[in-house]
């Protein structure tokens, strides 16, 4: 997939976005799993939003129905929207620069 990566092919956020959305489905199955032995009361909130993001991510994102056209650029745009169930600050595997331009639907916020 990575050769499929780049300019002139993507949007210049398609690798760091990939690479953030992995990271936050592995963590959302490995508390899935973890929330099976300790109860869904002992998990924090950070964990909650990983659940949040999971349930999202296999509900909007995978399960893609026959008849919905998306291309990249529209998934790409999904992925931001799943991402913002997170903090800004807490997308560590996107750069900054991205982050700004993205992150924010309306444009990027100033100080």
């Amino acid at each position: 997939m990575k050769n499929a990566i780049g300019e002139g092919m993507t949007r210049e956020d398609h690798g760091a976005v990939s690479n953030q959305m992995y990271a936050a489905y592995a963590i959302g199955r490995d508390v899935l799993a973890m929330k099976a032995v300790i109860g869904e009361e002992a998990l924090t909130d950070e964990d909650r939003e990983h659940l949040e993001f999971l349930g999202r991510f296999e509900k909007e994102f995978i399960c893609q129905g026959f008849s919905e056209a998306r291309d990249i650029f529209v998934s790409l745009d999904l992925c931001w929207e799943l991402l913002r169930t997170f903090g800004f600050d807490r997308l560590t595997k996107i750069d900054l620069k991205l982050r700004n331009k993205y992150y924010y639907p309306d444009g990027p916020r100033t100080a």
